[in-house]
């Protein structure tokens, strides 16, 4: 069966697929050429998985799946250390399709991002191989192009949330250890510009995450529950990747502007909550499907406003 018969085309997801290429490429650079494997076996199990859920959904009737998959396997991959094992990658993103979207229905109807559903049951489930080691990158050019992983140079332990005394430049360049795509401040901002430019993804929901992750943060540092500078906070771990290309999903996220905006608020309100007082150091993940589960009904009650003349329409 030709690819363009058995996939759905869907332009917008094509422009963020667009958008992760040159964090993908930063990814291999800085850990290996491991991470184009790793890519290939969650694209086929979330491919596989997707098909199998659509075929037991339609029967013998024709269908087609759509080109989100390939998002949700790039972002998937994108979240997770270069180190992890290819099994639980393949079993993170086929839990997600499978539970983060087939059983709300499918494509479009699903109210939680499938990559993050994902990332969540491995996060919580093998957290030996998400939390306690992770791979030095490369600094030299070539890099990684040139080397299959950067597994020898490993530091247990260390996540960039954690280490004291980090530079503001290596943080917005990506010169730390991390999660594959999340590392590279420079690059997911560049992504953002060309997702809002393209009409892709909201700018309102991406500058509210801002707003409310850097008010908490601001909050929370003259309170002395965090010691790191709302600067610091804001450069590392994975906040600034999750707002850009997991806040905005089109299908989870709402479509209201004033709901956007609440949207965002809470999500990066509840990180900087997360990150500073649960046993998880990175929260970004847990705040994006906690909104994602309140999103339907923040939507409703702005429109219930709206109807009654409380909330202008601008």
């Amino acid at each position: 069966m030709a690819l363009e018969a058995l996939f759905s085309r869907q332009p917008i997801m094509r422009r963020v697929l667009i958008s992760l290429i040159p964090i993908l490429l930063f990814a291999i650079y800085s850990f290996g050429l491991r991470i184009l494997p790793l890519l290939a076996v969650v694209t086929v199990a979330g491919v596989s998985t997707e098909y199998l859920i659509l075929r037991f959904m339609h029967g013998e009737k024709e269908f087609k799946i759509p080109e989100a998959i390939f998002v949700s396997c790039f972002l998937f991959v994108l979240t997770l250390p270069p180190t992890v094992p290819f099994w639980v990658a393949a079993v993170g993103i086929s839990f997600g399709i499978l539970f983060g979207k087939a059983v709300f229905g499918g494509f479009a109807k699903n109210i939680f991002n499938p990559a993050l559903v994902g990332r969540c049951l491995i996060f919580i489930s093998f957290p030996k191989f998400m939390t306690m080691a992770w791979a030095a990158p490369f600094r030299n050019f070539p890099g990684g192009f040139l080397h299959y992983s950067s597994g020898a140079d490993v530091v247990s332990g260390v996540t960039p949330l954690v280490e004291t005394g980090l530079d503001p430049l290596r943080l917005f360049l990506g010169q730390i250890s991390g999660s594959s795509g999340e590392i590279s401040t420079v690059l997911i901002l560049m992504g953002a510009v060309y997702l809002v430019l393209t009409k892709t993804a909201s700018l309102r929901i991406m500058i509210s995450a801002l707003i409310g992750f850097l008010s908490a943060n601001i909050i929370l540092y003259f309170t002395g529950a965090v010691t790191a500078t709302p600067l610091i906070s804001l450069l590392s771990g994975g906040f600034l990747f999750a707002a850009v290309f997991m806040a905005t999903d089109p299908i989870t996220a709402p479509r209201d502007q004033q709901a956007q905006i609440i949207f965002g608020l809470l999500i990066g309100f509840l990180t900087m909550i997360l990150r500073t007082y649960s046993v998880f150091r990175e929260g970004a993940m847990f705040a994006i499907l906690l909104a994602n589960a309140f999103g339907p009904l923040i939507e409703m009650r702005v429109k219930e406003f709206k109807q009654r003349g409380m909330v202008h329409e601008r």
